[in-house]
């Protein structure tokens, strides 16, 4: 089968949950006012609350939430085969991811531009939100952690990222400062992304490392030191100056790199090597249910995208009905990517034979975001002729900066949490920005080195529970947003579905995972798996609790 028939089916899909789908989510489910006054409005300080023209903001939500995710959980994924990788990512950004994410947006303008868990207080009750910061903690957590050593090894495995991704930095400084004084947004795209592509072929020409043994540490564990400090100070800067601009930019490169890897099925036409059901797995292979629902998250449906929808994506949002916009769109967004990813793992451009495609998938999660940048490169080398020491470098560059405005915006969030525990626990230390900020940055390097010993990839001890723990947290966050729905006397299925299906996969996997550890003898996974299956099942007994004692008081005499 050629690739061109799956990007064709997707594509359809996708159109019909913008041009369809969402428009009935946004008029007739959440209601979108013209005339609500949000609170990027209401409490606009110039630091974190900000009015944002729709475009830019969608470009911050867009890149904040993409990070590797929709290109690593698809690129392992399709080790069950394509038919089932495409399937999700079509329906679950239609139906899920969308709903998910503009829910999660709207649902904090309408409380404050709180987060989802702080929100929960209003929406079902105090022993809720203190269950669900929790969970949302520990993702951050997670995220950060992870995406710290991630982007380090890829500095480290591809040296010719290191240039060109902090060149975008640097680009992003200015931008920000002129898109401040009223520039044209339109030439500030433009000049932005061109002077991204020149560094990205500078940063081909000239690699760099940093010396072994500096500081008495290997390059990883350097890189990890310097990534956390870059984004501590980051994540307290106004998000005009640095957060806004950057993601903007980020945002214009994905249209470019989808443009030429869309671009490339097209022009060349690559048959798909990859089975459309793999009947050649090891006898370890996990099972294709659940584990396909966790293993795909970002590009289906994601809790942590609700985090940012409710964390920094609403206190920027001008105007209510700019929500479909950046939350559905955005999701659109990732659905693309992750489509395009299977597509460029699942080529001839990655695999000339079904046989060597197999080679390469011998096991579960010996792909990932190196599989996408090998299949990517060659296919948009085949199709536009771009030497493929460029497309590896665009690829690689693609994934670290889009990890890295993940991680930006990961430890503002985690800031926001902190202080919201201040505020709820009367802790004046936790509100205070520069010692929260402290405490989330801490938090991160000391698991990524008390965990990980000199290396720094401590991150990595707790990840194989982000999968679940990630998916669990998306259904509490829609069944938040259906308990709302539901006390404003509107209709709930369309969230309430989701989060049923969600919830119910993602306790699946969770428990299959806690079985293993528990096998193992990993006593650290075991606890925190024990501890998330446990916050979920109560949040989901006290929404229960809200609904009958809602329903109840508002019958008909």
């Amino acid at each position: 089968m050629q690739s061109i028939m799956i990007v064709l089916m997707g594509l359809a899909g996708m159109t019909f949950g913008w041009f369809v789908y969402s428009k009935f989510i946004a008029t007739k489910i959440y209601q979108l006012d013209p005339d609500f006054v949000t609170p990027a409005n209401e409490f606009n300080d110039g630091v974190d609350y900000v009015p944002t023209n729709k475009f830019v903001l969608w470009g911050h939500h867009f890149t904040s939430v993409a990070g590797a995710a929709p290109i690593v959980g698809p690129a392992i994924a399709v080790y069950w085969g394509w038919v089932p990788a495409v399937l999700w990512v079509t329906l679950g950004t239609i139906f899920f991811a969308g709903v998910h994410d503009f829910g999660a947006l709207w649902a904090s303008s309408r409380h404050k531009g709180k987060s989802i868990g702080a929100l929960s207080e209003d929406v079902i009750g105090k022993r809720t939100r203190a269950l669900f910061m929790v969970v949302i903690f520990l993702v951050l957590l997670m995220v950060n952690a992870v995406f710290g050593v991630v982007i380090a090894g890829a500095f480290v495995s591809t040296p010719n990222a290191v240039f060109p991704a902090w060149s975008a930095i640097a680009v992003a400084l200015i931008i920000g400062q002129l898109l401040h004084r009223n520039f044209n947004l339109t030439i500030l795209s433009v000049v932005g992304v061109m002077a991204l592509y020149f560094s990205i072929y500078i940063g081909s020409l000239f690699p760099l490392e940093l010396p072994e043994g500096m500081l008495g540490l290997s390059p990883n564990a350097n890189w990890i030191i310097i990534l956390f400090v870059y984004a501590a100070i980051a994540s307290m800067l106004p998000v005009w100056v640095l957060l806004q601009p950057r993601d903007f930019i980020n945002g214009m490169q994905l249209f470019v790199g989808l443009f030429l890897l869309y671009g490339a099925v097209f022009l060349s036409l690559p048959d798909i090597s990859a089975p459309a059901f793999n009947n050649q797995m090891t006898e370890d292979a996990p099972s294709l249910v659940p584990l396909l629902f966790v293993t795909i998250a970002c590009g289906a449906v994601s809790g942590f995208h609700g985090i940012v929808s409710s964390g920094t994506s609403s206190k920027q949002l001008d105007k209510e009905t700019d929500a479909r916009f950046v939350g559905y769109f955005a999701a659109m967004g990732e659905g693309s990517l992750a489509l395009i990813t299977i597509v460029a793992v699942s080529g001839a451009a990655l695999a000339a034979t079904p046989e060597i495609w197999h080679e390469i998938y011998d096991k579960y999660g010996t792909a990932g975001a190196g599989t996408f940048i090998q299949g990517g490169a060659q296919m948009i080398t085949d199709g536009w002729g771009i030497p493929v020491s460029v497309t590896s470098t665009l690829l690689a560059t693609m994934v670290a900066l889009f990890a890295g405005t993940t991680m930006d915006s990961g430890v503002r969030l985690q800031r926001y949490i902190i202080q919201e525990w201040g505020d709820i626990y009367g802790i004046p230390i936790f509100k205070k920005g520069f010692a929260a900020t402290l405490i989330a940055v801490t938090s991160c390097l000391l698991l990524a080195f008390g965990a990980g010993g000199a290396s720094g990839s401590g991150g990595l001890t707790i990840w194989p529970l982000f999968g679940s723990t990630n998916q669990i947290l998306a259904g509490m966050t829609l069944l938040v947003i259906s308990v709302m729905l539901i006390k404003m006397g509107r209709p709930a299925k369309y969230t309430m579905l989701p989060m049923i299906f969600v919830l119910f996969t993602s306790c699946w996997a969770a428990i299959i995972k806690l079985m293993e550890f528990w096998a193992a003898g990993n006593w650290l996974l075991v606890t925190i798996d024990i501890v998330v299956l446990v916050t979920s099942l109560l949040v989901i007994l006290e929404a229960i609790s809200v609904i009958s004692a809602y329903r109840n008081e508002n019958k008909p005499s």
